[in-house]
């Protein structure tokens, strides 16, 4: 395939951000002139190497690549291009204004020029000249230093930004390790460095900061006596206000380093993450300078992005498990030694841009792309719900610790069961499982969906009749086939309506008469689907886990977070995804029933907050939950056989 019938994806590789050139280089613009004549503006990024290929060209940036192959002719069509590209400033407008006279414009080497200098763009492999210096050489370099001409959309921009700003290294210890790995950092990376003597924080933390300004501090000498890259040590309380800030702490075998914040948010979260990470701390002889230097220099890093107007560095990996618009702390281990990022919901939110309300969850996806950072085994708030060795057929089954033993949660399918395991355990965690405990759901209508079938007792019941047969719904007969025939359960189920669109389901087992499941649902099959899966699971956990604690059980609440859901062609209601989207459909109908049904008794669903004398640990989980985008209300709880129902509790 030749470059100029490449399709706009051929060449696959990770985007990073670009400065995109400006309209005058868009070909689209009427009259104005395209990429290949305003080529002599840019150049390729400093640290960009070129291979070349038999036919083609790979290039490799930073963190970007692309790999652009064609005919034989793509490699002299590189060659014309590298000629402006690599050219000094004087002469690559000419160079620029002579490659478009040789490819008239429509013509298949100016298209193919252009999609190669398109990719080029697209993989953020070109810089504007402008706010690069001219080299004696002829060559041109940041003036700060090739790393911001690599890293930046702008670097003149964000040069000046850092030769405006000071920083500040706040330590109880000026000569640690941390403090003085921190500004030799700082130094290097054109951010001018003080380490301030004082108290940063408890445990031996060192806070960083920075200041915007021109006129250098006072406390920093200017003159040959200070060494390069030395800083000076100066005494004075950081400013409070106006100020990023980075903390790094570092315990036996493990260390931290917070977001970028406020000196407030900074510390509130070097506490926090403190007392999170103690349990990890694995004594031994004294650090060597490894973890400390991975440590300083990565807090570092963030700050002197944050003053440059650059990406924080934990987006540079691209790295799927993070979760984007939640904040991100690095935690680092001694053994093996090693530092990563992850996604941080901390308890105590200072800063405006940290207490914004997160947007409500709406998807499956989403919902599932938070559990990791509630559950994240370093700096998380709730254990992890794991499948282990327990079986996933008939039905899927997933186990996580609690505080007063374990609990073990089942569904239709692991992802569903590990959603109604992180809900439960939040419950149990912050109302201690009691009455008129909280309820906690992957956004407010599964909250509520999930509170309102907690509601559904007393008032008339009409029997109606079920029997499995042609015309049922296939979800329906799949779980009752699954509970009486291939689990063996002599069972029998009794289906009554309790009001408009609502159904009760109560699966019982025909000898001695015990409930083996029951669900509150918008339509019979539906409430006999759960009411006989919540049956399976509950006669699977016997088996497995005979002694668990709690166990969950399924119920219809979550089906709303599959609405809109992508289905293929042939999946039908007998296939979940399909199944739970038809029953959202029906949910809106559900939840006004179920809410005309307990306003009058004062059981409607309400937002639900921890009281100001709970425990720390609540307040944490409940914040945490808020910043991911779950929903907290409170209802009272049906009665004892109402417990085990639609993700519920035994």
């Amino acid at each position: 395939m030749t470059v100029e019938q490449a399709p706009p994806d051929a060449a696959a590789t990770r985007p990073g951000p670009r400065a995109a050139p400006d309209a005058a280089d868009a070909p689209d613009a009427p009259d104005a002139p395209d990429a290949v004549q305003t080529l002599g503006r840019w150049t390729l990024r400093p640290g960009v190497a070129v291979t070349e290929l038999p036919d083609g060209v790979h290039l490799r940036g930073w963190i970007t690549g692309v790999t652009l192959e064609g005919g034989p002719g793509l490699r002299v069509l590189w060659s014309r291009l590298a000629e402006t590209l690599t050219a000094d400033s004087a002469l690559a407008a000419d160079r620029s204004a002579r490659l478009a006279r040789s490819a008239p414009a429509g013509s298949p080497v100016r298209a193919a020029l252009l999609t190669v200098i398109a990719r080029l763009h697209e993989h953020h492999l070109l810089v504007e000249r402008a706010g690069l210096a001219e080299q004696p050489d002829g060559t041109t370099e940041k003036t700060s230093g090739p790393w911001l001409g690599a890293v930046a959309d702008r670097p003149a921009t964000a040069a000046a930004a850092l030769g405006r700003s000071r920083a500040r290294v706040i330590a109880a210890d000026p000569e640690g390790p941390l403090a003085r790995s921190a500004a030799r950092a700082l130094e290097r990376a054109g951010l001018r460095a003080e380490v301030v003597a004082g108290a940063a924080s408890a445990d031996g933390r060192v806070l960083l900061t920075a200041t915007g300004g021109g006129a250098p501090s006072p406390a920093v000498p200017d003159g040959p006596e200070r060494g390069r890259g030395e800083p000076a040590v100066a005494v004075g309380p950081p400013q409070d206000r106006g100020e990023p800030a980075v903390a790094v702490g570092l315990r036996s075998g493990i260390g931290f380093v917070t977001p970028v914040g406020s000196v407030a948010q900074a510390r509130a979260d070097a506490d926090a993450l403190a007392g999170r990470l103690r349990a990890r701390e694995a004594p031994g002889p004294p650090e060597q300078a490894g973890l400390p230097a991975l440590l300083a220099s990565s807090a570092a890093h963030r700050l002197v992005c944050a003053v440059a107007g650059l990406r924080d560095p934990s987006a540079e990996a691209d790295d799927a498990r993070l979760v984007p618009g939640v904040p991100t702390v690095l935690v680092a281990e001694r053994e093996p030694l090693r530092g990563e990022y992850r996604n941080w919901a901390g308890p105590v939110l200072v800063d405006a841009d940290r207490a914004r309300p997160a947007p409500a969850l709406r998807t499956l996806t989403e919902a599932l792309a938070r559990i990791p950072v509630l559950t994240d085994r370093l700096v998380g708030v709730l254990d992890a719900p794991d499948p282990g060795t327990l079986p996933q057929l008939p039905v899927a089954l997933v186990r996580c610790e609690v505080a007063d033993g374990v609990l073990l949660s089942g569904a239709a399918r692991a992802d569903l069961a590990r959603l109604e395991a992180v809900c439960r355990a939040a419950e149990l965690r912050l109302g201690e499982g009691g009455e008129g405990g909280p309820v906690v759901g992957a956004g407010p209508e599964h909250a509520r969906g999930r509170a309102l079938r907690r509601t559904a007792v007393g008032g008339d019941a009409v029997p109606v009749s079920w029997s499995p047969g042609p015309g049922r719904c296939p979800q329906a007969l799949h779980w009752w086939s699954v509970l009486v025939r291939r689990l063996g359960v002599d069972a029998d189920v009794a289906v009554a309506r309790l009001g408009a669109s609502v159904f009760r389901a109560r699966v019982r087992e025909r000898a001695a008469g015990h409930l083996l499941g029951t669900a509150v649902e918008a339509s019979a099959d539906d409430a006999v689907a759960y009411a006989a899966l919540s049956a399976a699971v509950g006669v699977r956990a016997a088996v497995e886990l005979p002694e668990v604690r709690h166990l969950v059980t399924p119920g219809g609440a979550s089906a709303v977070l599959a609405r809109g859901a992508d289905t293929a062609p042939w999946e039908d209601a007998g296939w979940t995804t399909a199944w739970l989207a038809a029953s959202a459909a029906r949910e809106p109908e559900l939840q006004q029933a179920l809410t005309a049904r307990a306003a009058p008794t004062g059981h409607a669903p309400r937002p639900w907050e921890p009281s100001a004398d709970a425990p720390a640990g609540v307040h944490a989980l409940w914040s945490a939950l808020q910043q991911c985008g779950f929903s907290v209300l409170s209802a009272p709880p049906g009665p004892a056989e109402h417990r085990g129902d639609t993700g519920g509790l035994r």
